[in-house]
């Protein structure tokens, strides 16, 4: 009788095996990460960060997705060393009973929604990606999860060391001399200097933000044979000239395609609202897409390129704005508006912060560099970033032909002088630089460059 009994025990047993149902384990995609991180950006657009600021945003949350991709994946290794202060993240307790790109992932939305504020977006994007993975498999998206909150623990404890949150009590930038030299806020907001304080920043990969001070710009004199003149009436002809042209200008195209300016204002009567446009930083994070789509990267991959360009991004905008409040150099709206034509307006809207360097030119300098040492020179691609904004298409070669496209827009938008767009795009290529020499050893796959 006990055998018999034992007998049907054994059979229950394996018919209720065979009625259970077996979870696969969650297959992400690429798509999922990019997805992920153009939530990020539009939420970003829709709560007007600025360029300074959203560079933070991006930065973190990669880092640290990238840090639990670097665990598992033996062609790359941790940035712990490597980026200022990072300590390593803890190991998963159960490594077998984890997906490491669902704890990325997650991992990301989370230290990005911790770092806006419309939370409820990215909210609801989240719920429909985590639903259709815990419907493959729930186990393993909870394991990953729990994983994932001790990382974004980790990681929070670090990034709220940065300095970020003292420089929201500092005092504002306030225009209090006569030196006709010094920034003054410009129409039509009139607004005070944004992140005057960006400088003490933590820096991540450059030793300090005054590292790659550039030369200092011109000095100010209105003199007709002085440098400064020279180049302010080279502002005043450039855009002159190509407003002549009217629509047909290229000058005018790319001008408005690397506009990316969060802060324009639009009047109309009485009425004074803002147009939202994605930053400079977002548009090369959006190039970072691009090229890892075309080059069929894959997860990894995607994931260092769009680490790596945070990083240069980062520190490139503390670095600029180290030298934009030294200098404090006057913008060429007010100085043509004060000595050559009261009339004059600039083709795109100022951007309310000092002049010098340009601030397109160092992150585009450092992104460019970057992106070329990830998918190598000579990599031409279709630049459809803007299309969101109806902007069309436009073409590049290489990463350093739109780096210098984009440095060189400033001039023909009118707001910026020689000065800081080519020593800008030197110190952004030495900071990019410096990202890369000292990244070295992190991923095994290379890149030849050509030169």
């Amino acid at each position: 009788m006990r055998r018999i009994t034992l007998s049907l025990l054994s059979i229950l047993a394996i018919v209720v095996s065979s009625c259970v149902k077996k979870e696969k384990p969650i297959d992400v995609s690429t798509e999922d990460l990019h997805h992920s991180i153009d939530e990020v950006v539009e939420v970003m657009i829709h709560d007007i960060f600025s360029p300074p600021v959203a560079s933070r945003i991006f930065v973190y949350p990669n880092i640290a997705a990238y840090e639990i991709i670097a665990l598992e994946d033996p062609n790359y290794q941790s940035m712990v060393g490597k980026v200022k202060d990072l300590k390593p993240i803890p190991e998963p307790e159960n490594p077998e009973a984890i997906n490491y790109q669902v704890a990325a992932i997650i991992t990301h939305n989370e230290l990005s929604k911790s770092l806006i504020f419309s939370e409820n977006r990215i909210e609801e994007f989240q719920d429909s990606l985590y639903s259709s993975w815990k419907e493959i498999n729930e186990r393993e998206f909870e394991a990953s999860k729990v994983y994932a909150d001790k990382v974004i623990h980790h990681i929070k404890a670090w990034m709220d060391k940065d300095n970020y949150k003292q420089t929201r009590t500092m005092p504002k930038f306030t225009v209090i001399s006569e030196d006709p030299a010094r920034w003054q806020p410009t129409p039509p907001s009139y607004m005070d200097g944004l992140e005057p304080h960006w400088d003490k920043i933590r820096t991540l990969v450059i030793d300090s933000a005054s590292q790659y001070r550039p030369l200092p710009p011109p000095e100010f004199s209105m003199e007709k044979d002085s440098e400064f003149y020279k180049q302010v009436i080279e502002v005043y002809n450039e855009s002159n000239r190509i407003t002549a042209e009217g629509d047909s200008s290229e000058g005018i195209e790319i001008a408005q395609f690397w506009d990316c300016n969060p802060y324009v204002s639009v009047t109309r009567g009485h009425l004074m609202f803002a147009t939202k446009k994605i930053s400079p930083g977002a548009h090369w994070i959006g190039i970072a897409k691009i090229a890892s789509r075309k080059d069929n990267a894959d997860f990894s991959k995607t994931l260092f390129a769009y680490t790596k360009t945070a990083i240069g991004i980062f520190d490139g905008f503390i670095s600029c704005w180290d030298e934009k409040y030294r200098s404090n150099l006057i913008r060429p709206e007010t100085v043509i508006n004060r000595y050559i034509d009261e009339n004059w307006k600039p083709i795109l809207q100022t951007p309310p912060f000092p002049e010098y360097s340009s601030g397109h030119s160092v992150v585009s300098g450092a992104s460019a560099t970057i992106l070329t040492s990830i998918f190598g020179d000579n990599f031409a691609f279709e630049d459809d970033t803007e299309l969101p904004f109806g902007i069309p298409v436009r073409s590049f070669s290489s990463f350093n032909q739109a780096a210098e496209e984009a440095a060189v827009s400033r001039m023909y938008g009118g707001i910026h002088y020689s000065a800081a767009i080519e020593e800008g795009l030197v110190q952004g290529i030495s900071v990019g630089e410096h990202v890369i020499n000292r990244m070295q050893g992190i991923n095994n796959q290379k890149v030849v460059v050509e030169k």
